[in-house]
């Protein structure tokens, strides 16, 4: 009898088939996430689950499902599942690192120059009608060439996103728990500053850290009143490092100039006032939503599946310390 796996939400074909030559799935193909009594339900008697960031894999569910060898999120983040209740009990997880780097990279950048150059915003006023012709004063938004750039967090996609801006001849300042080597700072053209450094100084900032308790509300009050009144901040990271309402606050009162967000503190919703904000350019949490992106996550996640349930370590595992277990 093969083993049985769990795809908790809608995945590609491709996907599924290739999980299907090694176990018996179980896959949501309703797209609809499963509540958590239902994820439980659903995982017992299963040793392999891919799911997405929308499932919380925590200490309760793991005490009711035993049999759990290996979670594999569709996802380079993986702030829904707690990673020390899973180590303890034995159960791999995993991620999907390194294929969404340039696509979120390339979404920073369109939630940056969208902001700029309040491209939702006109969208909107053309397709209304409201356009009698071509005036002046009309949308004028902020330069981004020979700007200053400050990427908060030099991993994989800030490098990605520092790498961009070279092409609008851009100052790139960044800051980072741990300085990069000098080597990587003259090839991505940054200099490190401090926090405090950047945000006074940038004319653009853009988050990639990861969610953690110390990096949660990141940017508060404090940190909106270092800002330029022309700065625009970009988060295609998590949501809960920017505190919503104190973003909302610092935009009422022109603290600065506007935003673009990926991602929110409490989705799939965000603060309300948000909404109707013009000087805002809101997604909801595509920043990796491209057709071959999309597909190379997912078929990542099943690669780790397979390792995992069949006893194999994962070539993503997150917690590699459970195999010394």
């Amino acid at each position: 009898m093969r083993p049985k796996v769990l795809v908790s939400r809608k995945v590609f074909d491709e996907a599924l088939a290739l999980l299907g030559k090694h176990f018996e799935v179980e896959s949501n193909q309703r797209d609809v996430p499963f509540t958590p009594v239902q994820l439980v339900k659903k995982l017992q008697g299963k040793p392999g689950a891919i799911v997405l960031l929308t499932d919380i894999i925590d200490e309760r569910l793991l005490a009711q499902c035993p049999e759990l060898k290996v979670v594999c999120n569709v996802a380079v983040g993986y702030n829904n599942i707690d990673v020390k209740a899973a180590t303890r009990r034995g159960v791999m997880v995993c991620n999907t690192p390194g294929v969404l780097d340039d696509t979120t990279a390339d979404f920073a950048w369109t939630l940056l120059l969208a902001a700029a150059r309040r491209i939702v915003e006109s969208d909107t006023f053309f397709r209304t009608g409201k356009w009698k012709g071509w005036g002046l004063m009309q949308f004028t938004g902020y330069d981004v060439h020979h700007k200053t750039l400050g990427v908060i967090g030099l991993g994989r996609i800030g490098k990605g996103v520092a790498r961009r801006a070279k092409g609008f001849d851009m100052r790139v300042i960044y800051t980072d728990v741990q300085r990069a080597d000098e080597a990587t700072e003259r090839e991505y053209g940054v200099m490190y500053v401090d926090k405090r450094t950047l945000l006074r100084e940038s004319d653009f900032v853009s988050l990639h850290i990861p969610l953690f308790p110390e990096t949660r509300h990141y940017l508060s009050d404090p940190e909106f009143a270092l800002m330029k009144k022309t700065a625009i901040l970009v988060n295609a990271a998590r949501g809960p490092i920017v505190d919503e309402k104190a973003l909302v606050k610092a935009l009422k009162d022109g603290k600065i100039a506007g935003a673009g967000l990926d991602v929110y503190e409490k989705e799939p919703k965000c603060e309300r006032a948000l909404i109707s904000m013009k000087n805002v350019v809101l997604a909801p949490h595509t920043a990796s939503a491209s057709i071959e992106t999309r597909t190379k996550m997912a078929m990542m996640a099943v690669q780790n599946c397979i390792a995992g349930v069949n006893g194999q370590r994962p070539p993503n595992l997150v917690n590699p310390e459970v195999l010394a277990r």
